[in-house]
Protein backbone atom coordinates (compact mmCIF):
# COMPACT_ATOMS: atom_id res chain seq x y z
CA UNK A 1 0.00 0.00 0.00
CA UNK A 2 2.80 2.32 1.36
CA UNK A 3 5.21 1.40 -1.96
CA UNK A 4 1.91 2.22 -4.58
CA UNK A 5 1.16 5.38 -3.19
CA UNK A 6 4.82 6.68 -3.19
CA UNK A 7 5.48 5.13 -6.95
CA UNK A 8 2.33 6.72 -7.90
CA UNK A 9 3.52 9.98 -6.20
CA UNK A 10 6.95 10.08 -8.11
CA UNK A 11 5.42 9.50 -11.14
CA UNK A 12 3.17 12.66 -10.76
CA UNK A 13 6.06 14.69 -10.07
CA UNK A 14 8.08 13.18 -13.04
CA UNK A 15 5.84 14.80 -15.25
CA UNK A 16 5.56 18.02 -13.48
CA UNK A 17 9.07 18.26 -13.73
CA UNK A 18 9.04 17.52 -17.85
CA UNK A 19 6.16 19.69 -17.73
CA UNK A 20 2.75 19.97 -19.73
CA UNK A 21 5.05 19.15 -23.14
CA UNK A 22 5.25 15.34 -21.34
CA UNK A 23 1.54 14.22 -22.02
CA UNK A 24 1.95 15.38 -25.85
CA UNK A 25 3.96 12.97 -28.58
CA UNK A 26 4.64 13.92 -31.82
CA UNK A 27 3.81 11.72 -34.93
CA UNK A 28 4.11 7.88 -34.46
CA UNK A 29 6.50 5.79 -33.68
CA UNK A 30 5.88 6.93 -30.60
CA UNK A 31 8.21 6.13 -28.60
CA UNK A 32 8.11 7.23 -24.97
CA UNK A 33 11.14 9.05 -22.18
CA UNK A 34 12.03 6.83 -19.24
CA UNK A 35 10.31 9.00 -17.45
CA UNK A 36 6.63 8.72 -19.54
CA UNK A 37 7.26 5.33 -19.41
CA UNK A 38 7.67 5.23 -15.84
CA UNK A 39 4.58 7.42 -14.99
CA UNK A 40 2.19 5.28 -17.20
CA UNK A 41 3.53 2.24 -15.21
CA UNK A 42 2.64 3.59 -11.49
CA UNK A 43 -1.12 3.71 -12.39
CA UNK A 44 -1.16 -0.18 -12.71
CA UNK A 45 -0.08 -0.24 -9.56
CA UNK A 46 -2.71 0.34 -8.10
CA UNK A 47 -4.52 -2.19 -10.14
CA UNK A 48 -2.17 -5.19 -9.60
CA UNK A 49 -1.98 -4.77 -5.92
CA UNK A 50 -5.84 -3.76 -5.53
CA UNK A 51 -7.00 -0.48 -4.33
CA UNK A 52 -5.37 1.18 -1.05
CA UNK A 53 -9.16 0.04 0.46
CA UNK A 54 -9.08 -3.79 -0.28
CA UNK A 55 -5.26 -3.78 0.90
CA UNK A 56 -6.77 -2.03 4.32
CA UNK A 57 -9.28 -5.14 4.36
CA UNK A 58 -6.79 -7.46 4.08
CA UNK A 59 -4.41 -6.11 6.72
CA UNK A 60 -6.96 -5.95 8.94
CA UNK A 61 -8.32 -9.60 8.22
CA UNK A 62 -5.06 -11.09 8.11
CA UNK A 63 -2.71 -9.45 10.29
CA UNK A 64 -4.80 -8.20 12.39
CA UNK A 65 -7.73 -10.77 12.91
CA UNK A 66 -10.25 -8.50 12.73
CA UNK A 67 -13.34 -9.79 11.56
CA UNK A 68 -14.13 -10.17 7.94
CA UNK A 69 -16.54 -7.36 5.92
CA UNK A 70 -20.10 -8.64 5.88
CA UNK A 71 -20.91 -9.78 2.41
CA UNK A 72 -24.18 -9.39 0.38
CA UNK A 73 -26.09 -11.78 0.01
CA UNK A 74 -26.61 -12.93 -4.07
Amino acid sequence: MHWATWHANLGKLAMDVLGPESELLEQGPYELTRLQSMYLFTRSDTIYGGSNEIQRNIIAERALAMPKEPRQAR
